[in-house]
Order: structure tokens, then C-alpha cells, then sequence
């Protein structure tokens, strides 16, 4: 991991290939920081926490629906 210091009004900026990502310092009140990021629309940025949330209910849907492939729609070989 790369640990930067920043002031405020600096900015971090991250390229990979034609997507670039400026992360800019606001300001500090407390331990808390204030920072802005611009980003293409083409990437995702969320909080550490909503991204858990999401990763979570994709994981809950792929496990569901991989759990119903294995299921044929008609099957008539199973006896009642």
C-alpha cells in the first residue's frame, strides 16, 4: 500500500491506461477528511461499507442463481 500526505488543495491523481482519477484534499475537522474524487463514469466509487453491501447481495445473487442451474425446469424422472 502507498501512503501519501497530502495538503489541503493537493490532489493524488491515478491513471490506468486512458481512465484517470483525481482524489482531491478538502479539509480536516477532527480526524475526519474531507476529500473529493473525480472519476470517469465508467468507475465505481463507493465508501469501503456500501461497497461490502454491494459485494455481498452480487455474491447472495450468484450463489442463488447458480444454485438453480443445477435444477432442470421439467424434470419427469423424479417420482412423487
Amino acid at each position: 500500500m502507498l501512503v501519501l500526505s497530502r495538503k489541503i488543495g493537493e490532489s493524488i491523481i491515478i491513471c490506468d491506461n486512458d481512465k484517470k482519477i483525481e482524489i482531491k484534499i478538502f479539509g480536516y475537522k477532527g480526524s475526519h477528511t474531507k476529500i473529493g474524487i473525480a472519476a470517469p463514469k465508467s468507475v465505481s466509487v463507493n465508501r469501503e461499507e456500501v461497497y461490502q453491501k454491494i459485494n455481498e447481495k452480487i455474491l447472495k445473487k450468484t450463489s442463488e442463481n447458480l444454485c438453480l442451474k443445477g435444477v432442470p425446469e421439467n424434470d419427469d424422472t423424479i417420482e412423487h
